[in-house]
């Protein structure tokens, strides 16, 4: 009897220390775990489920790996956690950072494209973008990226992302054009997005644009040369690959180029940068009022005139204020 005594002293012995471990398990599954601030880490995938539980108590997320490895087992959950990039909040149970691992919640960076932006200067953007993977080495075509905030996902590849920006302009292009006013100059969608671009880079004022989308407009009906400052500067600087380092003058606006609109009539052969989708509208239905110049202000506008006298004028007001500063369509 003396056995059958040890031995049901044994087993109770043994089912209070599996009870308490129980106990301190349950507790553990949804006490606030070890993270004193938010966290982000990537779960890899293909990663066991011991894989991601040592990742998960390297980066200070939970405090005993095993017992996460167990809880992850015994409620089935382990099968169902999903890769990715996660952010957790400081002191999250193991119970919750199961459910966010399930949940597929996953962290979405942005990318936000400022419109004007030349294609080199988008993809320096893009290879500094964290989170992506794949260096772009060759820029995208001129005027072929649709600036907007665009958003991904961690390890996603960079010329994913040039596809969208391209897909998207094609799209926004597309619909503009069918909306477009008639009997514009223009003979084709790329043509628009050419003159787009030059206006994008004359204004940033949304009020603007139409107006002087109207006197490019009305300067190409006449033949006239556009005379635009910024396609000749994007001639110049190789398309904003190298400075210009010095302010525009009587030698630059003979250079043969085929972007300098001071030399030859009508559009240059490439859009000179990105337009958005307002500069774009604006071409496809500019504010015609009979102007052919426009010159700055002074004040971050522009004054506009229908005679080379009324420009003249604004151009001698302007100088009288301030040193000369470079005249968009004037000369």
């Amino acid at each position: 009897m003396r056995w059958l005594r040890y031995g049901v002293l044994g087993l109770v012995a043994v089912l209070a220390v599996l009870a308490g471990a129980l106990g301190w398990g349950i507790g553990d599954y949804f006490n606030a775990g070890p993270l004193n601030q938010p966290t982000t880490v990537v779960i890899a995938k293909g990663d066991s489920i011991a894989q991601i539980a040592a990742t998960l108590a390297a980066a200070g997320i939970i405090a005993h790996p095993r017992a996460f490895e167990v809880a992850a087992n015994l409620t089935g959950a382990a099968p169902g956690l999903k890769a990715g990039e996660y952010e957790f909040p400081p002191g999250i149970s193991p119970r919750f950072v199961i459910e966010l691992l399930l949940s597929g919640r996953v962290v979405r960076h942005k990318l936000t494209l400022p419109e004007g932006l030349t294609s080199a200067e988008v993809v320096g953007l893009l290879n500094a973008a964290p989170a992506l993977e794949g260096r772009v080495e060759i820029p995208p075509p001129e005027g072929t990226l649709l600036p907007e905030t665009y958003f991904y996902l961690w390890g996603e590849r960079r010329q994913e992302l040039i596809v969208r920006m391209t897909r998207a302009m094609d799209e926004a292009l597309a619909k503009a054009w069918a909306a477009r006013v008639p009997g514009l100059p223009l003979a084709n969608s790329q043509q628009a997005l050419i003159l787009a671009s030059i206006v994008e880079k004359e204004t940033a004022r949304k009020d603007e644009r139409p107006r002087i989308a109207g006197v490019y407009i009305r300067r190409l009906r006449l033949s006239m040369r556009l005379q635009a400052d910024p396609t000749l500067i994007y001639g110049l600087t190789q398309g904003g690959r190298v400075p210009l380092g010095h302010a525009l003058g009587h030698a630059d606006v003979i250079v043969d180029s085929p972007y300098n609109t001071y030399f030859f009539t009508g559009l240059p052969p490439t859009p000179i940068a990105n337009p958005g989708v307002a500069a774009i509208n604006a071409v496809l239905h500019p504010d015609d009022r009979g102007e052919l110049y426009f010159v700055a202000d002074g004040t971050g506008g522009h004054a506009f005139a229908k005679t080379l006298a009324e420009h003249n004028h604004n151009v001698a007001r302007l100088r009288a204020l301030s040193p000369p500063k470079a005249a968009g369509a004037a000369d």
